[in-house]
């Protein structure tokens, strides 16, 4: 005997994959017609009682036990949760979370005893935990002064709840200091990608330093050479008028000594010109050694040199400077199994802040050819420049 309507029974039966007769479904509770054209036209009527066959189906799940997470799912999924039972007590912890408290094991500690919580405050149970929304801003209570940002859910009547903790906008930080790699979040987690791009943009910014840190050290080397004297690594004249410059401009006073070598040409001559570099390379080095770190030495070109003080304008003293400087160079000079013989002459000005850095040359030239005409070998100072 068959029960239903009289359309359903004058319905044809099917018979299934196992041969038994199979009625079809019945037209109440949402079920639908299949077909089309003519046929889809009585679907229609069908069509307004599906919300009831989906609130069906909705309570049929609800009936159905939650899904179970083995702990290696929940390691996975989230690497940073806590499993806390009703009394407080953390029962089980990520790898990430524990790999954080690597010297303080978790499970057995009082939730919030490790966890000081700053939203919700006041809150020390997990009852309260789970009135509010269970949004949490937390961070240890003692030791590294991490922030976290978590989610606290229920896990059943009297189950306790599964606290899932995130380092928010702390992550880059957080990586640098317990040295975590992608392995230590889940793969789903955007953390990942916000790495990858501050590795890059770190990788990018360092070597944008080194490039920079290169590109400084050709200007100032060039800058340095440009100013340079190749053979003897004294000033050049360029460097002469750099510094008479800002002199000028200061209004500073100095003195200057104007040395021309003698003889020299003998020496180049005679030995030839490697000899003569030789002979160029010691009266440097002489110079350099006579003269104070804030003074500046210069070859003016050829066996020209130019020997700026600032600040000392004591004529007495820059002459017997000068003739100091003379006496040595007098010395022979050894290269090779020969011996270089040359003397020098020198010019002497001073400048007060008054007059103009053109009129000091110019007096220092002028007692330079005085000393020449000496006889060589002297040290001149010209009369007095304002």
């Amino acid at each position: 005997m068959t029960s239903g309507t009289p359309e359903e029974a004058r319905r044809p039966s099917e018979a299934g994959p196992d041969g038994r007769e199979r009625r079809p479904a019945p037209l109440g509770g949402g079920a639908t017609v299949r077909g089309a054209g003519p046929q889809a036209g009585r679907d229609a009527p069908l069509r307004g009682s599906a919300e009831q066959g989906a609130r069906g189906c909705a309570d049929e799940a609800a009936g159905l036990p939650a899904p179970q997470l083995s702990a290696r799912a929940m390691d996975l999924l989230m690497p940073m949760h806590l499993r806390v039972d009703a009394c407080g007590t953390i029962t089980s912890v990520g790898p990430t979370l524990q790999r954080i408290c690597a010297e303080t094991p978790l499970p057995g500690r009082d939730f919030f005893d490790v966890f000081t919580l700053r939203r919700p405050q006041g809150v020390r149970d997990v009852a309260g935990l789970l009135r509010a929304d269970g949004r949490l801003s937390l961070g240890f209570r003692t030791g590294a002064r991490t922030s976290f940002k978590g989610l606290a859910v229920p896990l059943g009547t009297g189950a306790g709840a599964l606290v899932n903790l995130g380092f928010g906008i702390s992550v880059v930080e957080a990586v640098r200091q317990y040295a975590l790699s992608n392995s230590d979040f889940a793969a789903t987690d955007l953390a990942v990608e916000l790495l990858y791009l501050v590795e890059a943009n770190t990788a990018a910014l360092e070597e944008s330093r080194r490039l920079n840190l290169r590109l400084q050290g050709a200007k100032s080397a060039a800058e340095a050479q440009a100013i340079t004297d190749t053979l003897t690594g004294l000033g050049n004249r360029r460097a002469m008028d750099e510094v008479l410059t800002r002199l000028e401009e200061a209004g500073r006073g100095f003195g200057l000594i104007h040395l021309d070598l003698d003889f020299f040409k003998d020496v180049n001559d005679r030995l030839g010109h490697a000899a003569g570099d030789a002979v160029l390379q010691h009266v440097g080095r002489v110079l350099v050694e006579e003269t104070r770190g804030e003074d500046i030495v210069t070859r003016a070109g050829g066996d020209e040199f130019i020997l700026i003080f600032p600040r000392v304008t004591d004529d007495t003293v820059l002459r017997q400077l000068a003739l100091r400087i003379i006496a040595r160079i007098e010395k022979p000079i050894p290269h090779g199994d020969q011996q270089c013989l040359i003397s020098a002459s020198a010019g002497i000005a001073v400048s007060r802040g008054i007059g103009s850095v053109a009129q000091v040359l110019l007096d220092a030239d002028r007692a330079l050819y005085a000393s020449k005409a000496r006889g060589r070998a002297q040290a001149t100072v010209a009369s007095a420049t304002p």
